[in-house]
């Protein structure tokens, strides 16, 4: 493989040493960039961008193409191709967002789940990986990602988005064997997955525990941050000769990162309701740290970006193990020239924190 230019993302992930704080943004490859909804258009649907590797690469680069500050790509693609995969029916309805034909509701239904295998029922997945990782040539590292069993779990069981989480949790209550049963296949689709992925070429994995926060204290170690740990003892640690750094990110996870930081990941994201300072003071030097700026601060003008990052950083402090992101993805309605503004000031604005 080809030698990487730019390391300093998966350095800092390591807490080595780097010259300016690196950065990349959730969702970079996203509505917000004209040229991205142009080549959705063309793909003729988002299903139909995942699924072609040629126009999934496209879309992957084009933030890096407008954007030379970007430390890292993220594999364009979505986190409910496991349960797809799985023959549960993904499809996307205008204004309602994701959808399953089939929604899992009884211990049979999950007894019927295959374990997806990632050449053969992800094929596309892998292939854009390659594709994409040949393509970038060593310009900056290659982030895989998937959905967490617990965050999968709940579109599976709803049947799509969910503001209460009502049946998922239902089945946690009322019958947790069951919901034991499906996060376990879940978790041995997601390592199998992010393996392949690694395998296939990329460099960081990221698991996306969106709806993490969505549970009590007691649920959350038992059904959401045991199959994190999970996952993260089963993947491939080391190749082409390097390390392949785990970033876990549960959204509104600020009460736990003591235990996210004891299951081996090499680093936490961090949502906008954190306080990196003392979330660095909490985990000490076990993990590095991920984020973590409102997404809405975006929307204001660059001097008020700029204050907004230089907040951040002080309260980081010095030394290496910050990559600096959003506390969350993108949001389509962001000028793309704020976006800008924002990796601009995290480079000119971080050096004095790493001499």
């Amino acid at each position: 493989m080809t030698a990487l230019k730019n390391d300093r993302f998966l350095r800092a992930l390591q807490k080595q040493p780097v010259d300016v704080t690196p950065v990349w943004m959730m969702r970079q490859a996203g509505r917000y960039l004209p040229e991205y909804r142009a080549t959705r258009a063309k793909a003729g649907d988002f299903m139909s961008l995942c699924m072609n590797p040629q126009l999934a690469c496209e879309v992957t680069l084009q933030p890096l193409d407008r954007y030379p500050q970007l430390d890292a790509a993220i594999l364009f693609s979505d986190i409910l191709t496991i349960p797809d995969a799985m023959g549960q029916g993904l499809y996307f309805e205008a204004g309602e967002g994701p959808r399953f034909k089939k929604v899992v509701s009884s211990q049979a239904d999950i007894d019927a789940l295959p374990i997806p295998d990632p050449e053969k029922d992800l094929g596309y997945v892998m292939d854009a990986v390659r594709t994409i990782r040949r393509e970038l040539n060593g310009r900056v590292p290659l982030i895989g990602f998937s959905g967490s069993p617990w965050t999968l779990a709940t579109y599976m069981v709803e049947g799509g988005s969910s503001r209460d989480f009502r049946k998922s949790k239902a089945m946690l209550y009322d019958n947790p064997q069951a919901m034991h049963a499906l996060l376990d296949k879940l978790a041995q689709s997601v390592t199998s997955y992010l393996n392949g992925q690694i395998k296939a070429g990329a460099q960081a994995v990221q698991i996306f525990d969106s709806w993490g926060g969505s549970l009590s204290a007691a649920a959350y170690q038992e059904f959401s941050l045991a199959y994190m740990k999970k996952i993260v003892d089963g993947l491939i640690r080391e190749h082409d000769g390097r390390r392949v750094p785990v970033i876990l990110f549960t959204k509104g996870g600020g009460l736990w990162l003591e235990s996210m930081a004891d299951t081996g990941a090499d680093a936490l994201g961090l949502d906008w309701t954190c306080d990196i300072g003392s979330a660095r003071a909490r985990v000490g030097s076990k993990v590095a740290l991920q984020g973590n700026m409102d997404p809405s601060v975006l929307y204001a003008n660059p001097a008020a970006i700029r204050a907004e990052v230089a907040r951040i950083l002080a309260a980081y402090g010095s030394g290496t193990g910050h990559v600096f992101n959003l506390g969350h993805g993108i949001t389509p309605e962001v000028d793309p020239a704020h976006a800008g503004a924002f990796f601009e000031a995290v480079h000119e604005q971080s050096a004095q924190y790493h001499q």
